[in-house]
């Protein structure tokens, strides 16, 4: 018996499109467009060890919320689509707040490259990290085993079809890059504001790719009002 607690490591960190914790989707599988890559760390880049892999559509990723200032937990937190206001147990919910910071998404496995420097690089797609996110590990997603169709949400389940209405200046949206435009687009319908602000005169922010996209709310309208390159 280990008389000690045992070392978990990364092996790899994931590279996306946003920069930061705001903005990101609050789920994994939300924007299917938001496309990124997993690139190994040395020790875990020989080709054998993926062998098989090309097999799967979707894989589980097991990562760290790196971004996590807290050393300890709550045995109950707010969850943001319930406006903030309502506790529930931390085990109800996919808090960062938890007894170990570790989280679980699910991702389309769009390609597995083979790249001189890096080794075998994966590319996903669906993924809701931050760039930069430590991976822990990669399993693969089993249909059979893993989607269950029948389950229920909880609580989560009441809030299933909140979306805004985006409205994107044409001449703002140009600025990005045309590959890129619908995962943002999507992203913003999700309504990337803290649960608790909901100011109509407030101009909200986060990065995307390299810019800072700046945008309102007013009901269920969000506009965008400028977009900056950082």
């Amino acid at each position: 018996m280990l008389d000690r607690e045992r070392v978990i490591r990364p092996i790899a960190t994931i590279h996306t499109d946003l920069p930061t914790k705001f903005g990101l989707p609050r789920q994994s599988g939300l924007v299917e467009g938001l496309e990124a890559k997993i690139v190994f760390l040395p020790p875990y880049r020989d080709p054998v060890a993926f062998r098989g892999l090309e097999g799967y559509s979707h894989l589980w990723l097991i990562w760290g919320f790196s971004e996590n200032s807290r050393d300890d937990w709550a045995a109950t937190v707010k969850p943001p689509r319930l406006g903030g206001n309502r506790r529930m147990g931390v085990f109800a919910t996919r808090s960062p707040y938890r007894p170990n910071a570790l989280g679980l998404s699910s991702v389309r496995l769009a390609a597995i490259r083979q790249e001189e420097k890096l080794g075998p690089v994966l590319y996903v797609a669906g993924a809701d990290l931050m760039d930069g996110t430590p991976i822990y590990d990669v399993k693969p997603y089993l249909p059979y085993t893993d989607s269950h169709p029948e389950a229920s949400s909880g609580f989560a389940g009441e809030v299933l079809d909140y979306r805004l209405e985006v409205e994107f200046p044409p001449a703002l949206l140009e600025k990005i890059p045309e590959g890129k435009r619908q995962p943002l687009m999507e992203l913003l319908a999700q309504d990337p504001r803290p649960a608790y602000l909901h100011d109509p005169a407030r101009r909200y922010g986060f990065n995307y790719l390299r810019f800072d996209v700046r945008f309102t709310v007013d009901g269920n309208r969000l506009t965008v009002v400028d977009v900056v390159d950082l």
